[in-house]
């Protein structure tokens, strides 16, 4: 819970995973509508063929939108993975000089 009020855990993945439904289903009705409308109305091949685009380019359009919001999360993620590698990492050679003075071998690792 702390990490949800800190704002170091991000729900939005969450609901940007749950709007690419919503949006994948209506782009699918939008689709199914225009079919049904140009089959009804005289001269309608125009909503037909859009009906057909919209159901197979609709979903397509969505998800490479929400991809593009969910790479920058994880962007954001690797970004703080660094952070705490690169903060473990300068506690760690902020301890080495006092190995050396006490007269501890330095790890292979620093070496």
């Amino acid at each position: 819970m702390k990490k949800f009020f800190h704002f170091d855990q991000m729900i939005t993945p969450v609901i940007i995973k749950i709007v690419f439904w919503i949006a994948v289903g209506g782009a699918v009705l939008v689709g199914l509508f225009s079919i049904g409308t140009g089959m009804v109305t005289y001269d309608g091949q125009g909503l037909v063929v859009s009906g057909i685009l919209m159901i197979i380019l609709g979903p397509l359009v969505v998800r490479i939108y929400c991809e593009l919001i969910i790479i920058m999360f994880k962007v954001y993620e690797s970004l703080n993975e660094i952070k705490d590698t690169l903060k473990k990492s300068t506690i760690s050679l902020a301890e080495e000089p006092k190995r050396q003075a006490v007269g501890e071998s330095t790890p292979q690792e620093y070496r």
